[in-house]
Parts: C-alpha cells; sequence; structure tokens
C-alpha cells in the first residue's frame, strides 16, 4: 500500500532532493562529459553509467518514500484501556504494550511517530528527506538510497576530475569560465551530500548490526537479539534471498508474519 505524507518539511526535502539531482546530471552531461568526452566511446560510456546509478538512485528513494514502513493497524473495535488511563501499566505476554496516543496494542519494538501520527514496526526514526519514517517495511530502500547517492557523489567529482585533466580544448571564453562555475558548485554539492550519507549510511548499518533501532538506543535498551548472527540481521533487512537482491529496489524486503491488534483483543 502506497503512502505519502503531508509533512510540509518533509515535502521540501524530496523537492530539494530531486533538484540537485536534476542540477547534478544537467552538469554531469552538459558542462562536463559533452566539452570533453563527447567525441570518444568514453563519453557514451560514462552517460550511461552515470544515469543507471541516477535511476536506482531515484527508484530507491521513491520506494522509500511511498512504501508503507511498518504501520500498526488500528483495530477495527475500540478496545478498553480504562486501567491504563487510570495509570496502571498493560503489557502482553509476547512484549506487546499499548500506545495510548493510537489507542491499540503494539508489537515489541514499535514506536510512535508524532508525524506519521501512527505506531511503526521496528521504526528507527522519521526521515525529512523521504518524507516517511524508516522502519521495518522500507529501511532497505533507505540505504539503498544512500548508497546509490554516495556512489553518484563520487562519481561526480571524478568526472569532473577527469573533465579538467583530459580537456584539450584552447577556449578560455565565456563557456570555460561557465563550466568553472558549474564545476565547483557540482563538487561542493556531491561533497555535502555525500559527507551527509555515508554518516548516516554507518549509523544505519551499526544499527543493523547491533539490533538496535536509534530509538532503542537513546532509550538505551541494548540489543535486541544478542545470538542473532550478522548475516542473519542482514538478512532481515535485505530479503533472505539471493545477495544480489540486496541492492535492487524492484526486490521487496522479507514480509513477517503480521499479528493484529485485532488478534490479541480477541
Amino acid at each position: 500500500m502506497a503512502v505519502f505524507r503531508g509533512d510540509p518539511c518533509g515535502i521540501f526535502c524530496i523537492l530539494l532532493t530531486y533538484s540537485a539531482v536534476s542540477y547534478a546530471d544537467y552538469v554531469v552531461i552538459r558542462h562536463l562529459i559533452i566539452p570533453t568526452m563527447s567525441e570518444s566511446l568514453i563519453g557514451a560510456v560514462n552517460v550511461v553509467i552515470f544515469n543507471v546509478v541516477i535511476f536506482l538512485m531515484v527508484m530507491s528513494h521513491l520506494r522509500a518514500v511511498l512504501s508503507d514502513p511498518g504501520t500498526v493497524p488500528i483495530p477495527k473495535t475500540s478496545l478498553d484501556f480504562s486501567d491504563v488511563h487510570n495509570g496502571r501499566k498493560m503489557s502482553k505476554e509476547n512484549g506487546w504494550t499499548v500506545c495510548m496516543k493510537c489507542e491499540t496494542y503494539r508489537p515489541p519494538r514499535a514506536h510512535h511517530c508524532r508525524i506519521c501520527r501512527r505506531c511503526i514496526r521496528r521504526m528507527d526514526h522519521h526521515c525529512p528527506w523521504i518524507n516517511n519514517c524508516v522502519g521495518e517495511s522500507n529501511q532497505k530502500y533507505f540505504i539503498q538510497f544512500l548508497l546509490y547517492v554516495g556512489i553518484a557523489s563520487i562519481y561526480s567529482i571524478g568526472l569532473v576530475i577527469a573533465s579538467w585533466v583530459f580537456d584539450q580544448s584552447s577556449d578560455s571564453g565565456g563557456s570555460h569560465h561557465t563550466r568553472m562555475v558549474h564545476s565547483i558548485v557540482l563538487v561542493i554539492e556531491s561533497i555535502l551530500f555525500g559527507m551527509f550519507v555515508i554518516a548516516i549510511g554507518c549509523d544505519q548499518m551499526q544499527a543493523i548490526l547491533s539490533d538496535e533501532t536509534a530509538v532503542e538506543q537513546a532509550k538505551k535498551q541494548g540489543s535486541y537479539r544478542a545470538n542473532l548472527s550478522k548475516k542473519d540481521l542482514l538478512a532481515e533487512v535485505f530479503g533472505k534471498g539471493s545477495m544480489c537482491f540486496w541492492l535492487c529496489p524492484f526486490h521487496s524486503p522479507p514480509s513477517t508474519d503480521e499479528v493484529t491488534p485485532d488478534d490479541l483483543s480477541a
């Protein structure tokens, strides 16, 4: 089920993201490859490779934005939480707790997001850059998006360097200065976005391998399952099939056997 949040900050970040991506693609093709590599096969190869990376980045971003992160369903019938309203803590034997904002039971590791206004399964954090929570069902796409942004950033800087190193033209007029300005802006953009996604990506991988989401780290709850191997933790996010699909935004993450609040209240 596709979702889209109406958060103004998130919508602005999405527009900023696609503006930056479009600008980078424009500069790479118009001001780097065409003036310096258009007469060789390597120019066409770089255009294809760079745009494949951009395509994978956009697809993984769209899936992270539009995928349900793992919203805990609201029960079909209202539940009686009068004891909780009176100050008594209530939890199920299997680790489910009560969310008083959603007025429902929620599974272990689920937390309430004040922006989405729902409880999210294995919620890590709410990210304005995808205008969505990073949770059980879309964390794979979020990490893919970070990876492809990082690759595009490094590739862009490499193309800037190559275009100036192998530039054989003697033109020092307006087009030369225009290309220099665009190259400088692209390098600054690539460094900023590259450093940003590397930091977040390392944080995400650390959270997965330690089996502790950002929310759990803030609460100092420790690792959720100490005996699970690193490979199993990664497979839980990216899928238990072939590792070739771990970087593919068209392959859905593994589904979990969902227990609904109605099952608990029965």
